[in-house]
């Protein structure tokens, strides 16, 4: 089996075919495996994920007890108590490093399946026994499998092949990062902060790290600043005390490789043959649920699921039986998720009143329901009873 993409999606299906007893490849165009980026939230239906696939998070990033909702001048909107997710649940909310994340995924998985600077150019369905996929690489290279699943993230190679549409620009970006505050001192608290035209998020990622991301309209045509922390100073300054304290910590270099554009995927249709999607390359959505990670991992989830069910003795009638039932099932959840992330968040204060008047128990009630309603609750139950009981292989 190969899989495109050696990303948090990409080595967590990885990790999960090789526990089911599967040979699988990882290709990576890039020279190594690393993460780039901040930090990523890791929901209890993430961290479920996680944890049937042997990942220890003990003492990974930061867990969160509290996060806060408020308005650019001060006034509080919602408080979602994330610690009744975790009772209902079972597992933590949690902030994490991406890197942190990644090195963890990689802890106890074979190094020599990976393979590092191979870019895939092109896919070919069909091998001489009228079967499984060939990906072809831009060296000359070429390696077959029985299943192709590409994992390969927004601008992904193999989207392309199943006839997936081109991710499109939201009309917002993120300026983010992460920042060092030694005396942070609610460190289970998050906040998220709605202003008219900008937004901005402040979460403790462990340690003294706090993930920082700053929301702004952007277009096509735009012309980044020369000096863009005084872009960003102008726009936010005031919003709160931690909020001017992060902005007097950043310096332009901090702001370097930002800003990262929105885009949203239209969910492609179902794909033909020995290959499917995983991730980003299947459902690019803006970070405003902070849910591109946990939908990646029920991903790997779902489809390990899909691929288990089929047994040892396959074809590949019945390997393509299996993608597909695994498209159809995450197919409706994850446009719910993506259609609510694409919703616009920055609004005036007076839009935002009605919410300051619904209690938080009812917001987080609200927020619990959303996320069980997408996790696939049912399914991962059963997994992780099969996996305690070793009848998982």
């Amino acid at each position: 089996m190969l899989v495109v993409g050696a990303g948090v999606g990409g080595v967590s299906v990885a990790r999960g075919l090789v526990r089911d007893g599967h040979d699988v490849t990882v290709f990576e165009r890039r020279p190594d495996v690393e993460a780039g980026g901040g930090a990523v939230t890791i929901w209890p239906n993430g961290e479920t994920v996680l944890g049937q696939l042997g990942v220890d998070m003990d003492g990974a990033g930061q867990v969160l007890s509290t996060v806060r909702v408020l308005t650019s001048s001060g006034r509080a909107l919602a408080t979602f108590d994330v610690t009744a997710m975790v009772r209902r649940w079972g597992a933590p909310v949690r902030m994490v490093p991406r890197r942190v994340l990644l090195e963890r995924l990689l802890k106890g998985f074979p190094a020599e399946r990976i393979r590092c600077n191979s870019r895939v150019v092109a896919v070919v369905s069909g091998r001489s026994a009228g079967r499984g996929v060939r990906v072809e690489f831009d060296d000359g290279r070429s390696a077959e499998g029985d299943l192709l699943i590409g994992a390969d993230g927004l601008h992904s190679t193999v989207r392309a092949v199943v006839g997936g549409g081109h991710a499109k620009p939201t009309g917002w970006c993120s300026w983010q990062g992460l920042v060092t505050l030694p005396d942070l001192t609610e460190r289970h608290v998050a906040q998220v902060i709605i202003g008219n035209r900008g937004n901005t998020g402040l979460w403790p990622a462990g340690e003294c790290d706090v993930q920082w991301w700053f929301d702004l309209p952007w277009s096509h045509d735009f012309v980044r600043p020369h000096r863009p922390i005084e872009m960003i100073r102008a726009h936010f300054a005031g919003w709160s005390e931690l909020v001017d304290r992060v902005l007097a910590a950043l310096t332009d270099e901090d702001l370097a490789p930002s800003p990262y554009p929105h885009y949203r995927h239209p969910i492609p249709p179902p794909a033909r043959g020995a290959v499917t999607l995983l991730g980003d390359a299947a459902h690019t959505m803006p970070p405003t649920l902070a849910q591109g990670t946990n939908q990646a991992l029920l991903d790997t989830m779902v489809l390990c699921k899909a691929i288990s069910d089929v047994g040892d003795n396959t074809n590949a009638h019945d390997l393509s039986g299996a993608l597909r039932r695994y498209e159809r099932s995450r197919r409706r959840r994850v446009r719910a998720v993506s259609k609510v992330a694409s919703l616009q968040v920055s609004h005036s204060e007076s839009v935002l009143t009605p919410a300051a008047m619904i209690s938080d128990r009812l917001h987080t009630w609200a927020l619990r329901a959303f996320l069980s309603g997408t996790s696939h609750r049912r399914m991962s139950a059963q997994i992780s009873r099969d996996l305690l009981a070793g009848g998982v292989r």
